[in-house]
């Protein structure tokens, strides 16, 4: 049995390792860079261990540390979380040699799904369709070219290591292959050091639709269904749902069991995720492998709603060497989940990521939501990290019931001090195409001038109220957990008739608080990302 896990992340995966772990009564360790000696993760950890400066490549990153924090702790195990090293082979071949328990896949199974081509390689051969292209062997633009003419234009040029849209080019003709092809090259060898590139027929209006899969070492693997993860900003995932509205118990079922194929045909153990563009709707869809996610995605509590599995602490029994308690039959979809990202972003000056510290946080207490966060008022959004502040995540017995709990979540959770895209969130969800489960990879892009429109302007009265009273030095001492409420001292504020409030200037938070700040200020730009796709 596990007895204590170093978790090598930081942020809000880490706090969620940290709780399932203590449901289980094993201890956590936190590791955390010089960035987040503060941080809510470090805080709840049973221990914490400091692993370096704030780079990633010089603490999150650095293998040897993180291996020598683990023994320093006394862990027997370590859990990766997403992002950072959760799919680096050569991370989890160096916990095994250590003597530690590594809470994913096997050294083999992660460098055989870590690698794209090879990914889709393993799904040719399980019989799982792919998108019509290939791998050139010399990687020359000739080989390319050839490729692109067989598929057939338009083609998606996409570099075989790392993710994220990075390096991603869209080819419409063969005179724009070459240009396109030396700059995918120049991107994927800056941010993942290989410059192999692979081509794929381009589909024009795809649903990105993923299968959740757990597989034991005892040769059990199972699928919880899927997730619609169709709403994406620069091929990052905003906002996912399940079910899908696209998906019918016919193509469930074909999806789900071309996950389990690609996963027994890999050797696949611990949880992971199938990703598929499904072309179409309904029974007669056609659906291709896409990529397998070799780890615990950042949008699992959609899974955990409508499963009521809790995949952290499966991770952790079949790291344990547990067999999978279920049986395909037995597993179902309960209601339905939506969960939305809440990032530190300008969706009115494309996404660009934003740093600061939260002055109001303040998170939703409501039934059928869940957050998932690692912060705190008064915690710093660094500028080298990635930028996501918190998920929510609503459930209902309908579609309709979570979304409406989406929204009035939205807007009873204030966050100042930082832009982010809460507001724009809202405007997804209230957007017709969405009510109506009309989606596709695209959606974003198509419609974005029309849901940030809405945006502009000047900020709310209540959002000038507050951080004017924020910014003020002569505010009542700090309660106990040293936070001051910012609306008591609006309160006080009124009746003393400072800063020229009225009673009726001043509201509690409407629909887009978040995200409409005046005191927010831009950052730089985010390296080190921790927040795959």
């Amino acid at each position: 049995m596990i007895r204590r896990v170093l978790i090598a992340n930081r942020g809000e995966i880490a706090v969620r390792v940290i709780r399932a772990c203590r449901e289980m009564g094993i201890e956590s360790v936190a590791v955390y860079s010089d960035a987040d000696a503060g941080a809510l993760h470090v805080t709840l950890a049973d221990r914490a261990v400091g692993i370096g400066p704030a780079p990633a490549a010089e603490s999150y990153l650095h293998i040897p540390r993180i291996v020598a924090a683990a023994r320093t702790a006394g862990a027997d195990a370590v859990h990766p979380g997403y992002g950072f090293l959760s799919e680096n082979a050569s991370f989890a071949r160096a916990c095994a040699e250590a003597g530690l328990v590594f809470v994913g896949p096997p050294p083999e199974a992660l460098a055989r799904m870590g690698s794209k081509i090879e990914a889709r390689r393993v799904a040719e051969r399980a019989g799982v369709p792919v998108v019509p292209g290939g791998v050139p062997d010399d990687q020359s633009d000739a080989a390319l070219r050839r490729i692109a003419q067989s598929a057939g234009f338009p083609v998606l040029l996409k570099p075989a290591a790392g993710g994220g849209g990075i390096g991603m080019k869209v080819v419409r003709d063969g005179s724009a292959l070459a240009e396109a092809a030396a700059q995918a090259r120049r991107e994927a060898a800056a941010a993942f050091g290989d410059a192999t590139l692979y081509l794929e027929r381009l589909i024009e209006r795809p649903r990105h639709i993923e299968i959740q899969i757990l597989a034991d070492a005892h040769g059990n693997v199972v699928h919880l269904f899927e997730r619609e993860c169709s709403l994406q900003r620069r091929h990052q995932k905003v906002l996912e749902e399940s079910p899908s509205t696209a998906v019918t118990p016919a193509l469930r079922g074909r999806l789900g069991e071309a996950a389990v194929m690609i996963a027994r045909a890999a050797g696949y153990q611990n949880a992971g995720t199938a990703e598929f563009l499904v072309d179409g709707s309904g029974d007669d869809a056609r659906f291709y492998f896409l990529e397998m996610n070799a780890r615990l995605q950042v949008e699992h509590p959609v899974t955990e709603a409508v499963t009521g599995i809790d995949l952290v602490q499966a991770q952790l029994r079949i790291a344990s060497g547990e067999q999978l308690p279920w049986s395909q039959d037995a597993l179902s979809q309960r209601g339905h989940a939506i969960e939305v990202r809440i990032y530190a972003e300008d969706p009115q000056h494309d996404y660009l990521p934003q740093a600061g510290t939260l002055l109001l946080y303040r998170e939703p207490s409501m039934p059928g939501i869940r957050i998932d966060s690692g912060v705190r008022e008064g915690a710093t959004i660094p500028v080298h990290y990635d930028p996501l502040i918190a998920k929510l995540t609503a459930s209902g017995e309908t579609r309709e019931a979570a979304r409406q709990r989406v929204i009035a979540a939205l807007n009873q959770f204030p966050i100042l001090g930082v832009v982010t895209n809460g507001g724009f969130l809202g405007e997804v969800l209230r957007h017709p195409r969405f009510v109506s489960g009309d989606l596709d990879t695209h959606f974003l892009d198509r419609e974005h001038a029309a849901l940030v429109a809405s945006l502009a302007g000047d900020p709310p009265d209540v959002v000038r109220a507050i951080a004017d009273v924020l910014s003020r030095s002569d505010l009542p001492a700090a309660a106990p957990s040293g936070a001051v409420d910012p609306w008591d001292a609006l309160r006080t504020t009124e009746s003393s008739g400072a800063g020229g409030s009225t009673a009726e200037s001043i509201r509690r938070p409407d629909p887009g608080l978040a995200g409409r700040e005046p005191s927010a200020r831009p950052g730089p730009g985010v390296s080190g990302s921790d927040t795959p796709s």
